[in-house]
């Protein structure tokens, strides 16, 4: 019996050498970008300058966008990030620029974020009066901001519209209204990933939806979106929010999960490089490979994410860095193990 426990315990210590090797390139926690998905060079170039109070930049990069409507809606939320914390630049490019579309829906934006920060994070019970009040206070002068922000947009630009999806869940807008205003959407933009990610919020049950809303949204995307778009990154997302939580260990690898895992490693593949929202279904796959004991198949995923854990499941945790890479060791020692077999 000494002899196996010794033979067992030499073989993890092994795979631990062989793991540390295979992983050397790997980055440790402390190098783990908590705020980001993925690197975006571009997006960090004009962060820098809007704090140094210069907003030209960001008015380049959004023109370069163009239709590039999925690239837009991500620009225009970091540069509103931005303006949360100080929005000195932004006073002085609608004071220069006072009917520029671009200043005017960063400037909607941006209120909402205001609005939710006013709120907090906290649960309705917990929440004050005041915070409330304050809450949809500036909830509603953010509907009018973005009424202009629409009024001044191109035509065609779905940008002003699906940025207020947040604003209709704090408001608590009927469902008749949410449809309305999700037709404008997808007459303008129908695969946009940001909008349908922050519409299934609207959807899930602790909102203003259930579980069959939220499934069925999930499930009408996936099915009507072409390769390439990440829609079927909803369906597995819906799973994930609704059933994570609660589900045994084993249901990782239930088929009708596995359907929804390889749907979206197809989608994945089929999508253009430079998707700004790539690599957030990147980061639920390698979870989602990792809990099934695809380990191989995780490992690519994680490799190709590593440094930038600012994404779902990950943020989610109060260490998202240790979490990340608790889990990206494992899918490395994993894959080391099947290579042996």
């Amino acid at each position: 019996m000494l002899f196996f426990w010794l033979r067992n315990r030499r073989r993890a210590a092994k795979l631990a050498r062989e793991a540390a090797v295979a992983g050397a390139d790997l980055l440790p926690p402390e190098r783990q970008n908590t705020d980001r998905a993925a690197a975006d060079p571009e997006a960090d170039a004009m962060n820098a300058a809007l704090a140094q109070g210069t907003w030209e930049p960001a008015a380049r990069a959004l023109a370069a966008a163009g239709t590039d409507w999925e690239r837009r809606s991500c620009l225009v939320g970091a540069a509103a990030a931005r303006a949360v914390e100080d929005d000195t630049w932004l006073q002085a490019w609608r004071a220069a620029h006072p009917d520029d579309p671009d200043a005017a829906v960063i400037h909607a934006t941006a209120k909402v974020w205001v609005a939710w920060e006013i709120r907090g994070g906290r649960w309705a019970e917990d929440t004050t009066a005041e915070q409330f009040a304050g809450f949809h206070r500036v909830l509603r002068e953010a509907r009018e901001d973005f009424e202009r922000a629409a009024s001044l947009a191109r035509p065609e630009d779905p940008t002003p519209y699906l940025l207020q999806i947040p604003l209709y869940m704090g408001l608590g807008a009927p469902h008749d209204a949410l449809h309305e205003l999700w037709a404008e959407v997808t007459s303008r933009a129908p695969y946009h990933y940001e909008a349908h990610w922050r519409a299934l919020n609207y959807w899930y049950a602790k909102w203003h939806g259930s579980e069959e809303l939220s499934r069925d949204f999930a499930a009408r995307a996936a099915a009507t979106a072409p390769p390439g778009s990440l829609l079927t990154m909803f369906p597995l997302l819906n799973w994930y929010e609704t059933h994570d939580d609660k589900a045994p260990a084993e249901a990782y690898g239930w088929p009708e999960v596995t359907a929804l895992v390889d749907a979206a490693l197809a989608d994945v593949a089929a999508a253009r490089p430079d998707h700004p929202r790539l690599a957030e279904v990147r980061h639920l796959l390698a979870y989602f490979l990792t809990k099934a004991g695809r380990h191989e198949a995780a490992l690519i995923q994680f490799r190709l994410v590593d440094g930038h854990v600012g994404a779902v499941p990950w943020s989610h945790y109060k260490n998202p860095a240790k979490v990340f890479c608790a889990y990206r060791d494992k899918a490395l020692k994993g894959a080391l193990g099947a290579g042996r077999s």
